[in-house]
């Protein structure tokens, strides 16, 4: 019998796994959105493509997790509009645009400010308290991704300043979005909220093109931008945010999220290895400091 069996207390390993492979994955968006801007496409336009491909797989799954299941209330049904809104739809049209004007590096160190909005949140809507052990964690992760970043911050352009406010808007709307499903997968269950809310962002990204831009200017994007939009539509969308909706299913949401800080230091190897950006020790120092505090905050859960 294992040790957790013996305890009574669940092993957290399975839900770090997949919280961890779901941040991972994530974070391999802003690669693949900085090739494509490479083409020339808008964000608008990106945007849309990436949600076009990843209708049919979202779609698919909220029909199949919502077999034999009760049918929504009105209650449910406001939940998933607002969180489709929040969580996939502004979230990401809002970094989508910000990565125009920044670095994937900066909006990395932006989007992962998360963990802080998550607590601060349930403290403010939930009334939840903050150990000093979660600080330390949250400290020893936040100084490997500033050991990174720390010394970048001084040579971007003049649009930074937009750039990284959407991206922190982008943050806080995801950072909302954790904290609100967290209580909604246990009414609903992780896999049919993220079918059913991912469909809701679908359809406004969708939409949202259809109003902004010309429908037939879909047929002039490059051909490099469709087979970028469909990896980042399943291996960066449909199967990253199922891992971490059962990430928060098994986990919570705070801790869900604090894991997601390795997210920044595998931006940054993924930036290496396929856009040829140099390795220097200040990475391998971050990414050790953002490992060892994602295993303390497992430990001091």
């Amino acid at each position: 019998m294992s040790a957790a069996a013996v305890s009574g207390r669940p092993t957290l390993w399975p839900g770090l796994a997949f919280a961890l492979t779901g941040s991972i994955a994530f974070s391999g968006k802003a690669i693949i959105v900085k090739l494509a801007y490479r083409h020339g496409v808008d964000a608008v336009t990106l945007l849309m493509l990436r949600m076009l491909f990843a209708l049919p797989l979202f779609v698919a799954l909220a029909w199949w997790s919502s077999r034999d299941k009760p049918a929504l209330t009105r209650r449910d049904l406001v939940a998933v509009l607002g969180l489709g809104f929040s969580g996939y739809y502004l979230a990401s049209f809002l970094d989508f645009a910000g990565l125009a004007y920044i670095s994937a590096s900066l909006e990395r160190l932006i989007l992962y400010l998360n963990p802080t909005l998550v607590l601060f949140l349930g403290v403010v809507l939930h009334g939840k308290r903050v150990t000093r052990q979660q600080l330390m964690a949250l400290g020893v992760s936040y100084a490997g991704v500033l050991v990174v970043f720390g010394r970048e911050l001084t040579d971007l352009g003049p649009h930074v300043g937009l750039g990284a406010a959407l991206v922190f808007t982008s943050a806080l709307s995801y950072a909302i979005y954790l904290v609100q499903s967290g209580q909604e997968v246990q009414r609903l269950g992780a896999l049919r909220l993220t079918g059913l809310a991912t469909t809701v962002a679908c359809v406004l990204c969708i939409g949202q093109f259809v109003v902004l831009r010309p429908v037939a200017s879909v047929f002039e994007v490059a051909t490099p931008v469709l087979w970028l939009s469909l990896l980042n539509a399943t291996a960066c969308t449909f199967a990253p945010v199922i891992l971490v909706m059962l990430g928060i299913e098994r986990l919570g949401a705070g801790l869900a999220a604090q894991t997601g800080l390795v997210g920044p230091m595998s931006t940054i190897l993924m930036s290496v290895l396929v856009l040829g950006e140099p390795m220097t020790p200040w990475i391998v120092a971050g990414t050790l400091l953002v490992l060892a505090g994602v295993a303390l905050l497992a430990r001091w859960r």
